[in-house]
């Protein structure tokens, strides 16, 4: 079985997208945390420390692409984006997040569709065009090492 950076990179080419050495790289920092969401300004932080040229639009553009081509997820989190590199079709559906604050590792939630009648019901006039939840706690990892 291809490995997650093998399955990214076939996943570029077949997007007709350049494999160019920044792109390996970016994927290469992605693979590196497989379970977690990186923080986007963190991914440009590593960027940008092994190519002090590249501009910050060049690494979201970057990204952008990826999460096209099917390569990447990207979530909008309380204190700004987050990445990971994701190339099963399936964890692009709808989904939910929990979150370890303990050591990071996030868990894919998958809950019942979410009730968007009732919510714009009580915003007369308002146009919703999206939600995002997430929770937060220890992981069973990490709640095992506080008994």
């Amino acid at each position: 079985m291809a490995t997650l950076s093998e399955q990214a990179v076939a996943l570029i080419r077949r997007s007709q997208l350049r494999l160019t050495k920044q792109r390996q790289s970016l994927i290469d920092i992605l693979a590196s945390s497989p379970e977690r969401y990186l923080e986007v300004t963190y991914v440009d932080q590593l960027m940008r420390q092994q190519y002090p040229g590249v501009s910050h639009n060049t690494i979201y553009r970057n990204l952008e692409e990826f999460q096209t081509a099917g390569i990447v997820e990207i979530t909008q989190r309380s204190h700004g984006k987050a990445v990971k590199l994701s190339c099963d079709q399936e964890a692009h559906e709808h989904h939910h997040h929990f979150i370890c604050q303990e050591c990071g590792r996030v868990t894919e939630i998958h809950m019942k569709p979410f009730d968007l009648e009732f919510y714009q019901a009580q915003l007369p006039g308002a146009e919703i065009t999206g939600h995002e939840f997430e929770l937060y706690g220890r992981c069973a990892d990490c709640a095992k090492k506080h008994e």
